[in-house]
């Protein structure tokens, strides 16, 4: 294999050796199945090509400096893909057996795991697709369940520094009680429109206000919002947004660090009043925010006013990666070792 320039990957897809596989068929999960094709076999009618049952997540294996490799927060990507199952009516996959074909995808193909602090990591992608044919809208009789892998490096270019967003009020993500909860493709396909404009603007990303009203935020495109204000991280409470795992793991790490925690509406005007704020996830893990621009209104809510990551920020970002990496103790025993 030719020689990997660790510290200039892109994020984006790269060939690794295996991918995993675990089909649902006659009602129960068969055998899992190691593959090194990166193609599927689908029937032209399968309901994840036409009715959109389709669900997928997104983890990391990290190297650390003690050589060890570690995965986060592994049962509570199964949860939410099960959550996802229950939303758009497809068979779940139990935890275990999410957890095997993790732990056996990342496992057989660790030579492409990067080094410790190359600031590049391994992504994991485990995708559940209904395959069986079907004109009608029901749901499925048949699934399967993928899990690749692919080394990437930072999601945003400018790695942990502030970036600019704007509001873009004419597009939807999700309705409220709508599968905006879910981590199905259709909620990225909604946001392509949003977040290409956003691009062409010269912004970092888009951000959603809430789609009853447009009064609060709800979201970016590709993760969750908070502010820190008086000693206190706040971040909305919808229900159209992704409970992001990253900002349930940053409540708790605000928690521990001795700050309030509101999961509670946040109005657009609040925007003026926080100290600090980022966008988080799996993908950018934070990224601090810049400033907020609402171009409709007028209107610019700068956080950052030298243009750098606030304290908070840092301090929440260094202690997440630290422990992603085994540099700082696992006290909520949030790591899984591949052995």
């Amino acid at each position: 294999m030719k020689e990997i320039d660790w510290a200039n990957l892109s994020f984006g897809y790269m060939k690794t050796d295996y991918n995993v596989r675990i089909n649902f068929r006659n009602g129960a999960w068969g055998e899992l199945e190691i593959s090194s094709s990166e193609v599927l076999n689908l029937h032209m009618a399968a309901t994840c090509l036409h009715y959109g049952q389709e669900a997928f997540e997104g983890l990391k294996a990290f190297r650390g400096k003690d050589g060890k490799v570690r995965i986060f927060r592994l049962e509570e990507n199964a949860a939410r893909l099960q959550s996802t199952c229950q939303g758009i009516m497809m068979a779940e996959l139990p935890t275990e057996r999410f957890k095997e074909a993790i732990l056996k995808v990342v496992k057989l193909n660790e030579r492409f795991i990067p080094p410790y602090e190359s600031g590049a990591s391994l992504y994991v992608r485990p995708l559940l697709i209904g395959t069986s044919a079907q004109v009608g809208v029901h749901p499925a009789d048949e699934y399967m369940f993928v899990v690749f892998v692919t080394p990437v490096g930072p999601y945003f270019k400018g790695g942990f520094s502030t970036n600019p967003y704007v509001i873009i009020r004419e597009y939807d993500r999700a309705a409220p009680h709508g599968t905006g909860i879910y981590k199905v493709g259709g909620n990225y396909a909604a946001s392509l429109r949003a977040n290409k404009k956003a691009h062409d603007l010269g912004y970092s990303c888009e951000f959603y206000l809430d789609a009853k009203e447009k009064k609060y935020i709800d979201e970016c495109g590709a993760a969750n919002f908070f502010g820190i204000k008086d000693n206190t991280y706040i971040t909305p409470k919808s229900t159209s947004i992704l409970p992001s795992i990253t900002n349930k793991s940053l409540m708790q790490l605000a928690e521990d660090m001795g700050m309030k925690v509101e999961r509670r509406p946040v109005p657009e005007e609040e925007l003026s009043t926080f100290e600090e704020a980022g966008a988080c996830g799996t993908a950018a893990v934070i990224s601090p925010i810049e400033r907020i621009d609402d171009l409709e209104n007028g209107k610019s809510y700068v956080i950052s006013k030298d243009g750098k990551p606030g304290p908070v920020c840092e301090k929440l970002y260094n202690k997440l990666r630290g422990i992603q990496y085994g540099d700082e103790p696992d006290t909520h025993g949030w790591v899984t070792i591949v052995e």
